[in-house]
């Protein structure tokens, strides 16, 4: 299976949710008991990846958020608003099937959410995309993308959308 077989598109009742694993267990009962119930909720939107329009090889969340911008390292702060807080896009999970781990799935998926975020920014204001980091690993991989940590706030990570923005350019 090759990643340029893989489709990203929003959830549907044809996607087979319960084949899902990719070894965290709170991401894994999310994507098959939660997921749908927070579209119809509207407390999230959920985008999967398929190779076959059926299997999930992986998936991620987005929904609408906001920063204090006190918790903003200066550098981000200098460039924004001088509001209490700002707003943001809550990228909430983002997660890869075991099977396709390791095939830059991830990547995949997090270019996606980037480019979603900046088409829909001109519409519905945002300023940065924020992460909570389930653990060391997913901070490591998410800084390489240009995430920092919010202050006192080791998991949580922010991305200016303009980072975002070069990155969808870029390719990267």
């Amino acid at each position: 299976m090759s990643i340029d077989e893989i489709r990203i598109e929003p959830l549907t009742k044809r996607h087979r949710r319960t084949d899902f694993g990719c070894g965290v267990v709170e991401l894994d009962l999310y994507l098959r008991n939660i997921a749908r119930q927070d579209l119809r909720k509207s407390a999230a939107t959920v985008f999967v990846a398929t190779p076959d329009g059926e299997r999930v090889a992986g998936f991620y969340t987005l929904s609408q958020s906001s920063i204090e911008l006190d918790l903003l390292d200066p550098s981000l702060r200098a460039e924004l608003p001088k509001y209490p807080s700002v707003p943001a896009t809550l990228l909430g999970r983002l997660a890869v099937d075991k099977q396709f781990q390791g095939m830059g799935l991830g990547k995949l998926l997090l270019l996606d959410a980037f480019a979603r975020v900046c088409s829909v920014a001109s519409v519905i204001a945002t300023a940065m995309i924020v992460v909570d980091a389930k653990d060391d690993s997913a901070v490591r991989f998410y800084r390489s993308y240009g995430f920092q940590e919010l202050t006192g706030m080791a998991n949580r990570l922010v991305l200016p959308l303009e980072t975002a923005r070069k990155a969808v350019l870029g390719g990267r």
